[in-house]
């Protein structure tokens, strides 16, 4: 399966950064394939991750590697097809991450077509605080 984060266009934005320093926790660590950086949020829940492509893409599958105790606990995907700025969700589906470091695949249960938006909403997480440090993010055809 090929990762969309490496071979199509898009923006990304992310409900905060712990302490504003983008340098070294910043959203470019979600999807830059390296395993020593991270995107690490602020406290406080929730925290969200939003990607807008630009070209619309097919969407059947995403991965994510949490850190282990600052995982997603309560989450899902919201998904956003066709182009009009004004759109509304079109699919949404809550997926159950484990609190481990392991690289975790979650399948859409119907794969979405015209995909403009994603945003992965994190409810709460596995910290205390609300954290949420993702090291890898992958989003598949």
């Amino acid at each position: 399966m090929e990762n969309l984060l490496t071979i199509q266009k898009f923006k990304c934005s992310v409900s905060s950064v712990l302490n504003k320093d983008t340098k070294q926790h910043g959203k470019q660590f979600l999807y830059d394939e390296q395993d020593d950086t991270a995107w690490s949020s602020s406290e406080g829940s929730p925290q969200y991750i939003h990607i807008e492509f630009e070209e619309l893409q097919t969407i059947s599958a995403f991965s994510f590697q949490f850190q282990g105790g600052f995982a997603a606990k309560d989450a899902k995907i919201e998904i956003q097809s066709g182009d009009a700025a004004d759109t509304k969700t079109s699919y949404e589906q809550p997926f159950y991450a484990e609190d481990i470091n392991a690289v975790q695949t979650f399948q859409l249960k119907e794969t979405q077509t015209n995909v403009k938006r994603i945003k992965f909403i994190f409810s709460s997480s596995t910290d205390f605080f609300g954290r949420i440090i993702v090291y890898i993010l992958r989003i598949f055809k």
